[in-house]
């Protein structure tokens, strides 16, 4: 394994994000409090308990897991986007790095962001909200899965995008309208009942019930299908990156 490239790529990706914190930290962390303010203190406080739990209390795991999505995929996306963009990827192929360390420097650079801003969103979210963490490892543990599973989807629209607007595509038209629908604001159980069976289609359902789960221990799905389904998701992501690296698809002329 070569460390030495690895801690190359990493650092560079991680002095990018230092160079433009505004768009890269302060952002979505502003973004997300505007939410915590609307959803969370102003409307919050007319509507009523679900499960047990202040509707401000219960939509911050939702509001936390929607942010670290698009943000991963953003962080990841754009990392391997701007050396394809540039040309200089392919003196990356030709130096001495194998698939799996461009994999882990650009993935682990981008997962490293996205946990970090998560952690501050849920920082933040506790000047507007009071709530509290069941069982904090095993958000730590949905935290940093879903930071690294949404970082190699994001790794793999870098590598498909062909222009900036394919690679706001998917972030804008697919992961946020399916947060939304998955849960962020409700409970999937408040809806019709065909509806909860069309939204068990959703795979956000299961990332957010679970996060959610490690609040507040109550979700809408078992704790074990939500980390099955991350580990399953997870698992697509690593076969359809081996595909691109084997097959050198949108890599090589």
């Amino acid at each position: 394994m070569n460390f030495y490239a690895i801690r190359a790529i990493y650092a560079a990706e991680i002095g990018r994000t230092l160079r433009t914190l505004l768009q890269s930290i302060a952002s979505p962390v502003i973004s997300t409090s505007l939410y915590f303010v609307v959803f969370g203190a102003a409307i919050g406080s007319r509507m009523a308990d679900i499960d047990g739990v202040h509707y401000a209390a219960f939509i911050v795991p939702g509001l936390i897991m929607m942010a670290l999505m698009t943000e991963s995929i953003s962080n990841a996306s754009f990392g391997i986007y701007m050396p394809k963009f540039s040309g200089t990827i392919y003196e990356l192929f030709s130096a001495p790095v194998s698939p799996m360390e461009i994999v882990i420097g650009y993935v682990g650079a981008a997962a490293t962001k996205s946990v970090v801003l998560g952690l501050i969103i849920l920082a933040t979210a506790r000047l507007f909200v009071d709530f509290s963490i069941e069982h904090p490892l095993l958000m730590l543990l949905f935290l940093v899965l879903t930071a690294l599973t949404f970082s190699l989807f994001g790794f793999i629209i870098g590598i498909w995008a062909d222009g900036f607007e394919k690679l706001q595509i998917v972030p804008l038209m697919i992961v946020t309208p399916l947060a939304f629908l998955g849960g962020s604001f409700y409970s999937i159980t408040m809806l019709p009942e065909i509806w909860q069976k069309i939204a068990l289609f959703n795979p956000v359902v299961y990332l957010i019930s679970g996060f959610r789960w490690s609040f507040y221990g109550a979700a809408d799905v078992t704790i074990y299908t939500s980390l099955m389904m991350i580990a399953v998701f997870m698992v697509v992501c690593l076969a359809i990156i081996s595909f691109i690296f084997k097959t050198g698809y949108k890599i090589k002329p």
